[in-house]
């Protein structure tokens, strides 16, 4: 992310607070996390960038990657400017962040849907996060290098090159119906292209795995 994006966070690292109870650390991983939440806690450790980038960044990686827990704190700390989350509630958020993903991408259900910006946001912040996710999502998949592409479907790797054109979407739009309606297809776009990368890389084996343990600081 652009450096304008975030500050470093200034945290007192002295001292740490008490630990949350079990119970509350579990409710905190299995609580619906949403674009607010996340950016409220991205607050918490000073940084203003958008969580949309990570979250694109995360799909790919929990496609490609089976991306770990310790690994998914480490690169959002490591993105923040931060050496470990500020507290306990604060990293179970994070571990949730991810399960909530996770969970949602190996579904029966298809019912995903990436980190953005809801209603509540004008269309011009709703389409920058949308490009925003878009670049994080592509840069993992570019990463990744040739390897995984040669057993992709020629309809992922359609809908891998048209989503290359929400990179350079007009981000400054105005709020109507015409171009709500133009944002959410191309939010439909970029979440199929996410769950059939998925898909595609997890093959009849739905992603099950236990709740995330806390963190132990």
């Amino acid at each position: 992310m652009n450096a304008n994006h975030y500050k470093r966070a200034v945290c007192g690292r002295s001292t740490r607070p008490a630990a949350p109870p079990a119970d509350l650390a579990m409710s905190l991983i299995n609580e619906r996390q949403d674009f607010s939440t996340i950016a409220d806690t991205f607050l918490l450790h000073g940084s203003m960038q958008s969580p949309a980038f990570l979250d694109g960044r995360l799909c790919a990686e929990l496609a490609l990657h089976d991306l770990a827990p310790e690994a998914w704190l480490e690169e959002v700390c490591l993105s923040l400017g931060v050496d470990q989350p500020r507290d306990e509630p604060s990293a179970e958020r994070l571990l949730g962040w991810r399960r909530q993903t996770l969970e949602a991408l190996s579904a029966a259900e298809l019912n995903f849907e990436p980190l953005l910006p809801d209603e509540l946001f004008s269309l011009a912040e709703r389409a920058l996060g949308l490009q925003e996710w878009t670049l994080g999502f592509l840069e993992v998949v570019a990463d990744a290098g040739e390897g995984p592409r040669r057993a992709w479907s020629p309809a992922l790797r359609e809908a891998l090159e048209d989503l290359e054109g929400l990179t350079s979407i007009e981000t400054d739009i105005e709020d109507s119906p015409e171009n709500e309606n133009d944002l959410f297809a191309l939010t439909e776009h970029a979440r199929m292209a996410a769950m059939l990368l998925y898909t595609e890389q997890h093959p009849g084996k739905p992603q099950v795995e236990q709740v995330d343990e806390p963190t132990q600081h």
